[in-house]
Formats: C-alpha cells, structure tokens, sequence
C-alpha cells in the first residue's frame, strides 16, 4: 500500500511521463496500466483491468476498460478529443463519450453494470457516479493529479466497496433490532421501568447472537434457530426462548441426557452471555414480534455479513437512543477508525510486514512472520470510554488481518505448522471501560463476533477447523465512569502499548453537575478547568496515567479543544507535564452510523510523552512532516495566543460589541410593529432605527428598535403603546436575577450597554458565521443604523484595514483562535487584538486599498443579493471570487509570503510573527 506522499511524487512522475502524449489505440492500455500500478499501487495490473470486452448492441462494440473488482466502465477517447461533444457512431448515431459508454453498460447483466463511467481523454478524467447518473460528472485534471490523486481512489478501492456493504447490512440489522425491540417493549406490563428496560436489553443480545450464530455457522446447522422457534406454537415460544437460553449456558455433560432432540442439539455457548445468574424477563409472543423476528430477522436476513465494528454502534444507539445523546457519544465509520489506529500502530505494523515480505531466505522469512506474529500477540489496548467497542473490534479486525496475511505465508507449505496452534492474537489484549451497562454488553458480543469472523478466514488459510465454542469469558471490558476509576485497576500501565477512543463530546457550557464532579475529579491538579469540554478529562487522566511508560494515545474529540481559549488552558497545561503532540488531524467532519447521524466538526490528536523527531499533521487528504504540532494543530512552536482586552498594536482602535437592549422584547420591533407605531403616531417616525445584529446584516433582514437615547420625554410620553412597552421593559429588568439589569429598571428608554459608535461610519463583523464560507462577510454601516450586541464594530477602520480583514490570511488566523458555534465561525475581540498585521510599505497599503475597493465594487454589482448570496460557495458571483483572490495575494504579499502558501503555513508564519511581538513588547518593558 502506498502512502499518500509516495502516491503524490508517483503522480508527478505520471503527469510529466504522459504530458502531450494520447493515441487512443495505441497508448489507452499501456497509459491505464501505468496509472494503476504506478500511482494507486496495483502489483499486477493486467489482472485487475480488462480491455476491449465485447458487448453485442445490434453490432459488436468493444469497452475500452473494465475494472470488475470496483466495478468501473472507461470509456477512452484521443488527446484533445472533446468528452463532452457528440460524436457520430458506427451506427449513424450521435452520441457523447458518456453516453456511448452507458449505452454498453446498459447491455450488460446488472451484477455486472458499473458503478462509475469515467470519460478520458488523456487531459482530464470525467468521472461519472451511476448512483447519482444525473449529476455533473466530477473533473479531474491530469496536469492536478499530484495534488488530487485520492479523487481516482474509487478505481482501486476494493476494501471501501466490502465496506460499504457491510454498513448497509449493518445499519439494516439495526433497523430490525429496533422494529423487534419496540415489539417487544410493548408486551411488557411496566415498559419503562427498570427492570424491562434492563431485561429487553439482556433479551436482544441474546437474540442477535442467536441469529448470527445460525447464519455464521457457529451453530450446528443453517436455520436451527428459526427451525426450533418455528416448531412451537405462539403462545409456547415465550417458554421456548427460556429453555433454550438455559441449554445454550449448559455444558454437554450437565444436560438433562432425556431432554428434547431439538433442544440437545444446540451447543455450549457460555461466556456470560447466556448465564443462568443473569435472569432477563420474556414477555408472551404476539404475530408482530414472530413475524419480526423469524420471518425478517432470521429466515429474510443473512447476519454473517455484519460488520460487528458497525452493528455494534448501530445496535446500541438503535436501542439506547436516550443514552446516546445526553451521554454525548457519537458512533463511527471503519474510515474514522483508521484516522485514529493507523498512524497510533497500524501504518508501523503494516510497515513492518511489508519488509519482511521482502526477504527471499525461506528459514529468514519465516523466522520474521514468527517474530511478527507473536509481537503482535503482546500488543495491549485500552479505550477507556469504548462505548460499543467499536474502536476496539476494528482493532482486532485490523492485527488479525496483519496475522491472517503473515499465516499465509508461515503456511505456504501445506503440512507447516500442522500441530501447532496458529492464532495467537486474541480478545484479552483489548481492554475497554463503559459507563453504560448494556453497551458494556455489546462490545463483548461484537468481539466474539469479530473473533468468529476472523477464525473462519484463518481455517480457510490453514485448511483445518478451529474449535470456537464455548465462548471464553473475559472481564476485559468493565463498566464503570472512566473519570473517576484508576484505569491501572482495570490493565496495569507496564502491561500497556495504546490508548484510544472517542471519549464523550459534551461543552462546557452542557455538562451536568455529576460532569462537573467528573471533570474536576480528572484535573484534580488545574483548577482553571471549569471552561474546557468534558472530553478533556480524558486527555489529563491519560497523561497521569501514562507517567513512566512508553505508552501512545490517541483521541477523538470536537474541534473547540483545539482553538480560542481552550488551548491556553488544556494545552498549556499538558504540555507542561512532558506531553508531545505526535500526530493531528486537523478539523473535519465525524460522521456516524447511527439511525440519528450526527455530524461533528472533530480533531484527532494523537499524544504521548515521547518526543519525535517528525511528527505527522494531516489536513484533509494532505500530510506533512513537521518538527513540532502546537496545541493550535499546526506545525510551529508550542506558542499561546494570551486573552488581549487591547490590540496587541497599540494605535489600532479598539474593538467593541454593539449595544444590547435587555428588554424582555420590547424595546425591538419587527416591520409590522414599525408600520403599526408610525402609522397611528407619524411623529414616531423619528424615535424608530434601524436594529441590525448578524442575522439582519448577513441576511438584509429587516429590525428595528426604539432608540430615546437623548430624545425629549414630551415626543413619546402621549404614544400609549411605547409607555407601554416602556412598563413591560421596566417589569422585566426587575424580574432578572442579575443585579446591574435590575438597577437598569430605573431607565426604561434605555439599553443596558450602549455601545453605538459616533463615527458616520464603522466597519462590522459577525459574531457568528457559516463555516461553509471561505471569506468573512464583513462590511461597512452607517451612523443611521443601531448596531445590536451580536454584532462587533470598528470604528475608524481604513479600506486597508477592511483589505487585510477580508483576506485569507485573517481567515485563516480566526479559523485557529476564535472559538466555534456549533461548527460555524464565532468571531470576538480577542481575534482582532492578538491578529499580527504585516510590516507593509506604502505601495504594499495602497495596493491592498486598491483590491479591497474592487471587492466592495464587486459586492456593488449584486445590489440586491445579500452577504449569504454573495458568499455562498455555490452561488459566489465570479467577479467577487476573483477580487477576493487578487486581494489575497496582494495582502500574502505584504507579508512576504507566496500566492499559493497553504493555510497552515500562513498560520505557522503568523505565529512566528506574533512570538517575535511579544518578546519584543516583553523587552520594552
């Protein structure tokens, strides 16, 4: 497999070998061949892509390519050959690339029909999705190759393929278990108490594992389940169920040796799933509940294709829905797993294996795939908030692949290692805390399910059976709050290699009080803890836990952790104790396989108190090697952008939030009210402006508000609905529980915080944006217009000013420093006062004076669009688009810094910048 840089530099090899060449017959295979192998890593091409396959139209045609693993149709036309004119066909037709291409692929079988049409002719890719045949196809250049290489993984991806149906069965498991459960819930007399709750959750459990071991082989024979269920009358099942669950926890030799035939030919399961100890309540059976659960669940419903990483998330938040959200947990894809275990362990692992394929002496390779294999079985791992165990199942999956791939090999020869028993990884490596108890359940039947899943590819490989059943026990995965326990009861730190997991999202402004109690218990040693999110607590437990060892960790965790504030406080602090940020990934979107997805700006940080040499920051689909990773996620120095209630220029003019009413509603009117006041008191007209915050500039939404600063009592005093708004002001500042609102109740005519600027006009930004927008919609407003408290005012800023704020340099700077709103931008003062401004000459100002006016001039075009259409990436005029670019460069210009300079290297100078500032300032002092 190769990595992304090495895909990246074969890519250029690729584009610069295949630039200006393209005879469509003779240069099409060797062209896909060398694409393949070169660049995604395929070993033997010619195997993996067919050419020139005949398809019978009411003529022989040929396909130009065909991948059957991925299932993608090319269709291959010459260099500068349009892939988007028609061209006539042999049959006197008109038809484009695409649609010569879907004609073959409508001829073939539907097991056979692509799942992606890609055009080519040499220049570009036209990648067509046929799950969304009506769409634009996607473009990829060849000459953008190097840099957009992953947009061509779908050729080769053959895992993402098995993937994706794993989660479609997966999540449709999950949605049967829910239809069952809810069925089942009903029959019970008391459905939500307790006790039910708790035995409908044993109940299903045992259920899944019931229908997954008649599909998967594990017991005796394909539909026993379904067999002896079905051999029993409606209202005898209930009784069935029991009796069964009683024999599948008993050994052979304690069975009743007259028992019924159906009954002893059930195997020993044990493990704890069946126990005898752990009574669960069956209520009676109606149609509902039999035709869910034989019918659908076990005849209609194949469950040895689960994917037990997934079902396991997917079967506790299908029946803990409740539990799920005020826990905060958010349940993940096997393609965000790897984000984590891959660069932790897995990318070294595989590493390591691939070099010792390379040995050619047989007595050597083998000695290495023992090594291996067995360094393998030493690995120990905890997920110390696991949940459903998913982190833990793909785990195992993962370093059962590695042994799976190294057996292959150890057993080349048929007869090697017959005696000798070949799986040496097992479940007890893994070691898991939970707080809830069913999810506890759970992630011990998703690993049994992973380790049956796995054996069955290991007896394929050895060609011999391996004795699954009776299940084995383990005490690895314990319930308990992880913030409160010693995680050195649960594995000693020594016995210990990795940490991992996706520990609760919870804000600090949602934690309950025991949350409070639990975080102030894990930063036993900060008090200035009270501002970071609940996940932290993990963060700070690890790093205790971890003191002396060479122990590794990696967590999931929302992205507030690693910006404003929080970095100051927790970063500051970790950092400070010998923590080492080893790997990042900066901030992306977390999805789930949940029925209720949640989609979660996240970071990952992957820490120890190990310092490397180079350490790995990934953005997206890029990766760099940088010295150091800051508690900002970037690659410069551990710097911390300190709280400024001043900009850190001293002639800069300050920042102020507009002014705030504290009215109970009543000093704000909408349109109607507006209309409504001025056209019974026309004299009203003067005492109503303009009442503008985030939402009405963004938007060119219409508020207004009563504004008596300064204004005579005798123009309103005989306008009953004013003094009557006035009382409910005053009523309401009274009944606040703050005291400077209460006393506020004295002057009812007035906002609580006045804070309108007396310049005519001032520059405004936004406390809260979209995250969608690459710009900041800031802009000017006059003195005519009361600037609400969600708004933040700059008087006196220069068009300069509004150039460089405009930029993607600032952008980029708030992205790392403001804080969030849910996933959208929060902008405050504290971004504007830390911000460095560039050393610029003259010339430079008056250059970006001059762009900064043709993005107003651009705005001036569109004079009925609003800020969220014109800064809309879908709907961003192109004449404001390109004004924005040229102002970019010329403001990355005054900072010395090239047109194509990436966001993390402008932040990285920034911070080089603002370091130098304050040493400087520390000097002067």
């Amino acid at each position: 497999m190769l990595t992304a840089d090495q895909q990246r530099k074969s890519a250029e090899d690729f584009v610069r070998n295949w630039k200006d060449q393209g005879y469509e017959k003779g240069q099409s295979q060797p062209f896909w061949m060398t694409l393949l192998s070169q660049v995604y890593g395929i070993e033997q091409p010619d195997q993996f892509i067919r050419f020139e396959d005949q398809v019978h139209l009411d003529h022989t045609s040929f396909i130009d390519g065909y991948i059957p693993a991925t299932k993608v149709m090319i269709e291959q036309k010459g260099i500068h050959k349009s892939l988007t004119e028609k061209i006539k066909q042999s049959d006197g037709s008109f038809l484009t690339p695409y649609e010569q291409a879907k004609r073959y692929a409508d001829e073939l079988p539907n097991s056979q029909r692509p799942r992606w049409i890609v055009t080519c002719n040499f220049e570009e890719f036209h990648v067509h999705d046929m799950e969304h045949p009506r769409e634009d196809p996607a473009i990829i250049l060849l000459k953008d190759l190097p840099r957009e290489f992953y947009r061509l993984q779908f050729l080769v991806d053959v895992e993402s393929r098995n993937i994706q149906k794993e989660v479609r069965v997966s999540v449709e498991a999950g949605r049967l278990v829910g239809e069952l459960y809810d069925a089942l819930k009903a029959q019970y007399h008391d459905p939500d108490s307790d006790e039910t709750l708790r035995s409908l959750n044993i109940l299903c459990v045992r259920l899944v594992f019931c229908l997954y071991a008649e599909d998967s082989g594990l017991f005796s024979r394909h539909n026993q389940f379904y067999d002896y269920m079905k051999s029993y009358r409606p209202e005898n099942m209930r009784k069935a169920l029991v009796d069964l669950f009683e024999v599948l926890d008993q050994p052979l030799e304690e069975r009743d040796p007259y028992m019924e035939e159906k009954l002893a030919a059930f195997p020993y399961v044990n493990g704890g799933l069946f126990s005898r100890q752990e009574k669960a309540l069956i209520p009676p059976f109606n149609d509902q509940i039999i035709e869910t659960l034989l019918e659908r669940a076990s005849l209609g419903f194949d469950w040895s294709e689960i994917s037990p990483t997934i079902f396991g998330a997917v079967f506790e938040s299908t029946l803990n829905p409740e539990t799920r959200r005020d826990g905060g947990m958010y349940y993940t894809s096997v393609e965000n797993i790897h984000k984590v275990i891959d660069p932790l362990f897995l990318d070294e692992l595989r590493g390591e294996l691939d070099a010792i394929k390379t040995y050619k002496d047989d007595r050597t390779l083998d000695r290495k795939l023992r090594d291996f294999t067995a360094k393998l079985s030493k690995l120990t791992f905890l997920d110390p908030a696991c949940g459903s165990g998913n982190f833990l199942t793909e785990t195992y999956l993962s370093l059962r692949r590695l042994e799976n791939e190294a057996l292959k090999l150890l057993f080349r020869y048929a007869q090697q290692f017959a005696f000798a028993d070949p799986i040496q990884i097992s479940i007890s490596q893994f070691y898991g805390i939970e707080i809830n108890d069913f999810a506890v359940t759970v992630a011990r039947t998703a690993l049994w399910i992973a380790e049956h899943q796995m054996l069955k590819e290991t007896e394929a490989i050895i060609s011999r059976e391996i004795d699954f059943l009776p299940l084995k026990s383990y005490s690895n995965i314990v319930e308990g709050n992880a913030l409160r326990m010693d995680w050195a009861e649960v594995v000693k730190p020594e016995a210990l290699n990795y940490i991992m997991g996706n520990p609760p999202f919870v804000g600090h402004q949602w934690r309950t009080p025991e949350q409070q109690e639990d975080l102030k218990i894990a930063f036993h040693d900060l008090d200035k803890h009270g501002k970071l999110d609940y996940v932290c607590g993990w963060y700070n437990k690890a790093v205790d836990y971890s003191k002396g060892f060479s122990i590794k960790t990696a967590f999931v965790s929302t992205n507030s952790i690693c910006q404003g504030e929080s970095v100051g406080i927790l970063w500051r602090f970790l950092f400070s104790k010998g923590v080492h940020i080893n790997f990042a990934h900066r901030t992306f979107i977390w999805d789930s396989e949940a029925n209720d997805k949640a989609h979660v700006h996240c970071v990952i940080v992957g820490f120890s108190l190990i310092k490397q040499e180079s350490n790995q920051l990934f953005t997206g689909d890029e990766l760099i090697s940088v010295h150091n990773i800051n508690g900002y996620l970037i690659g410069a120095d551990n710097v911390f952008i300190g709280a400024r209630g001043k900009p850190i220029n001293p002639l800069l003019p300050e920042m102020t939030k507009g002014s705030q009413p504290t009215d109970g509603g009543n000093l704000v009117l909408s349109r109607a009210d507006k209309d409504d006041l001025e056209s019974k008191y026309p004299q009203a007209s003067m005492l109503i402006k303009s009442y503008i915050g985030s939402e009405e500039f963004i938007n060119k939404k219409e508020r207004y508000c009563l504004w008596l600063k300064g204004i005579d009592p005798q123009l309103y005093r005989a306008v009953p609905e004013i003094l009557e708004r006035l009382e409910k002001v005053r009523q309401a500042r009274l009944s606040s529980p703050t005291k400077s609102v209460q006393a506020y109740a004295d002057f009812p005519s007035l906002f609580t915080q006045i804070r309108q600027p007396e310049s005519p006009h001032f520059l405004c930004f936004p406390e809260v944006s979209s995250e969608r927008r690459r710009y900041l919609p800031i802009g000017y407003l006059d003195s005519s217009v009361i600037v609400s408290n969600k708004l933040y005012v700059l008087p006196e800023a220069t068009q300069y000013m509004f150039g460089v704020f405009a930029s993607q340099v600032h952008m980029s700077w708030m992205r790392i420093v403001g804080g969030r709103l849910k996933s959208d931008y929060s902008y405050s003062p504290a971004v504007y006062n830390s911000f460095i401004w560039p050393d610029a000459t003259d010339s430079e100002k008056e250059k970006i004076t001059a762009t900064a006016q043709a993005i107003l001039d651009a705005r001036a075009l569109y004079p009925e669009s609003t800020l969220a259409d014109l800064y809309n990436p879908l709907t961003m005029p192109p004449e404001l688009l390109k004004a924005h670019q040229a102002n970019d460069r010329a403001v990355l210009a005054a900072y010395g810094l090239k047109a194509n300079t990436t966001e993390p290297e402008i932040v990285a100078h920034l911070f080089k910048l603002y370091q130098r500032k304050i040493a400087a300032q520390s000097q002067d002092k």
